[in-house]
């Protein structure tokens, strides 16, 4: 994998490691990918410290571009010395790089519905797995809209609209950094073996998971071809290691 083992190790920060950071070169162009987890007060943290130091031209985030507005909006709610209240590491990536120009790259989107319906096609799937695939679809398109119609209102009037409230953990913003780095990576650590130890053979969900990454390595590798500045998303942490051996392929 072509990427840059120093960028991490430049921070003299524990939130930010190879762990959670790739740096993907290629003739394309380079593409640095932001692992988080939603919410975490080391992966704010994160994305704050690196967008400050980065300056990109393009700041690609895993969301809808339908919530897009919303989350602008939450970028410039509180206190300019405090993480936003609403948004998490994603409004933080907005307000820590006001001059990139943001992206939504994931689902729903014309590209990844055309995939997917491609994909069912192609591998002949049965008709109950199709219909699970479409039905899985339908939380994802409401909670776009939803994010849209939340904008409109906060813009529209004085009130801050949340669609859901924030993630809480055992530590917060004003906790020391090392103290939010073994949190957050205590808390990888678990999820990842609660879900190794869990057998399922889901082959809904691996069509549109899987399908979600596919569109958005298209997207990233289209956005990293014609930007002439840096290119920097930020994803979930499940989604880094797989991303980042798409654009490097």
């Amino acid at each position: 994998m072509a990427e840059s083992p120093s960028f991490a190790a430049s921070f003299d920060d524990p939130r930010i490691t190879a762990q959670f950071c790739r740096r993907v070169t290629g003739s394309a162009g380079d593409c640095l990918l932001l692992g988080v987890v939603h919410d975490h007060p080391a992966s704010v943290a994160r994305v704050e410290r690196v967008l400050e130091s980065v300056e990109p031209e393009t700041l690609a985030l895993e969301l809808p571009t339908a919530a897009l507005p919303l989350y602008r909006a939450y970028a410039r709610d509180g206190e300019s010395d405090a993480p936003p209240r609403f948004g998490g590491e994603m409004s933080a990536a907005i307000r820590a790089a006001p001059d990139a120009a943001v992206v939504g790259i994931d689902a729903p989107n014309w590209s990844f519905l055309h995939q997917l319906v491609t994909r069912l096609i192609a591998d002949r799937v049965s008709t109950t797995t199709a219909r699970r695939v479409i039905s899985s679809l339908g939380g994802a398109t409401r909670e776009a809209l939803t994010c849209r119609v939340a904008a409109t209102l906060t813009y529209a009037t004085s009130m801050t609209v949340t669609c859901d409230e924030p993630i809480e953990y055992e530590c917060d913003h004003a906790d020391p950094p090392a103290e939010q780095a073994a949190h957050e990576r205590s808390h990888v650590a678990g999820v990842q073996a609660l879900l190794a130890s869990v057998r399922t053979d889901d082959s809904a969900l691996a069509y549109r998971d899987e399908t979600r990454e596919r569109c958005m390595a298209d997207r990233l590798e289209e956005l990293r071809s014609t930007t002439d500045g840096d290119v920097v998303a930020v994803v979930g942490v499940d989604h880094l290691e797989t991303l980042a051996e798409s654009l490097s392929s």
